[in-house]
This record gives C-alpha cells, sequence and structure tokens, in this order.
C-alpha cells in the first residue's frame, strides 16, 4: 500500500511539473486540483509509513 501511493506521488508530481511548466496545457483549476491530490496522497504515503 505504501509503495502504491509513492507511485502515484510520482505521478502526480510529474503531471504537476508538466503542467506547471505548460509542456501540457491544462486549466489553472485542474493544476491546482491534482495539486491538492498530490498533498494529500502525500500526507497520507507519510502517515503509512510512520505506522509502518
Amino acid at each position: 500500500m505504501i509503495l502504491a501511493f509513492g507511485v502515484l506521488n510520482i505521478i502526480l508530481l510529474v503531471w504537476q511539473l508538466l503542467t506547471g511548466l505548460h509542456v501540457i496545457r491544462v486549466s489553472p483549476r485542474v493544476h491546482r486540483k491534482t495539486g491538492i491530490a498530490l498533498v494529500a496522497s502525500a500526507a497520507v504515503h507519510a502517515g503509512l509509513a510512520l505506522l509502518a
């Protein structure tokens, strides 16, 4: 489960970088919502890692 959240974080991080650098054009709303999803999944990932 921890590994799955780690992979998800990497995917979301790459997405944020590509959309932030305008390599992939998306609306600011999509960029913001995926950023919030990245923070949430990183928090869950960290919490699970601390409990393991």
